[in-house]
């Protein structure tokens, strides 16, 4: 299976600490592992899965397509203005 990053996810990630880089690695093979382990959205963000989990007992989340043979991350971040933010994200890449 194929997987891409969007240049937002991509700078995310490498802003943050080598430990969550390391936590957010294993959240990303988990979910090329499995796939359906996010949840499907609905509305503004149909076709989109979310994918959540904490670290150091914060939420965050992971936004991602799955197409055919490729999986396409979007976003990744905290809860707060999350779904807002890749709202926005979308509708400038359209």
């Amino acid at each position: 299976m194929d997987v891409f990053y969007q240049p937002t996810f991509r700078k995310y990630v490498k802003k943050q600490t080598r430990p969550f880089q390391l936590s957010l690695e294993d959240e990303i093979e988990n979910i090329i592992a499995a796939p359906e382990i996010g949840v499907a959205k609905k509305g503004d963000l149909l076709g989109f899965k979310i994918h959540k989990f904490y670290f150091h007992k914060q939420l965050y989340l992971i936004a991602y397509k799955v197409e055919v043979k490729t999986i396409i991350f979007y976003m990744a971040g905290t809860h707060e203005n999350f779904y807002r933010n890749l709202k926005r994200y979308i509708g400038e890449a359209e």
